[in-house]
């Protein structure tokens, strides 16, 4: 598990090194660098299995979404200008989850806020593969199932995971490390995001 946060890594730093040689806009360079961000502090988390460093795990998941979100949300504007009350709204956003989450510490607020975020993006993203750029229907649909697939593991791990602990005692050791459905999660969300980066 944590091995598995390269994926969120090693890609996005290369993103972002092509987005500064390529001269882009600070907005896709922010979104790359959330993404690292979120999988050094998976990394710091899995590692340690300590509460600090899952917020560290946590918390960038939030405010990377919100850096999708506003990429979403200004690429039908003029090259390098702000919207600041979307940033506005999205920073108070990200704040207000903190806190509440830092006081709460109830993973289920902090599942929600996310999903929240994540629903924005899908939502937005098939109306600009749909309507407006359609000949990016391949990539968006291709970061989307590969996120959901993520997604979907993640439940199955987490629901079933005292029964997938007991098969796995009963495999080879190669085998039962490909089970880590919690890895599959990290590669899969990390691929998913960095090709939600490139739409």
């Amino acid at each position: 598990n944590t091995v598995s946060n390269l994926i969120f890594i090693l890609p996005p730093i290369y993103g972002a090194i092509q987005t500064y040689k390529d001269g882009l806009e600070k907005r896709y360079l922010a979104a790359y660098l959330c993404l690292t961000a979120v999988g050094l502090g998976s990394w710091c988390f899995h590692m340690t299995l300590k509460y600090e460093m899952q917020l560290l795990d946590e918390l960038p998941m939030i405010y990377s979404c919100c850096v999708f979100v506003y990429c979403l949300y200004e690429c039908f504007k003029y090259k390098n200008t702000v919207n600041y009350p979307l940033l506005f709204l999205l920073i108070t956003y990200s704040v207000v989850v903190s806190i509440v989450y830092l006081n709460l510490k109830e993973p289920v607020f902090h599942q929600i806020m996310y999903g929240t975020l994540v629903s924005i993006i899908v939502l937005r993203s098939v109306y600009i593969v749909l309507w407006v750029y359609p000949w990016l229907r391949g990539l968006g649909y291709t970061s989307l199932t590969v996120f959901l697939m993520g997604f979907f593991l993640w439940n199955v791990d987490n629901i079933f995971c005292d029964k997938l602990r007991t098969l796995r005692e009963k495999m080879p050791p190669v085998v039962g490390a490909v089970t880590q459905f919690h890895a599959w999660w990290h590669i899969l969300t990390g691929l998913g995001s960095y090709l939600h980066i490139l739409l």
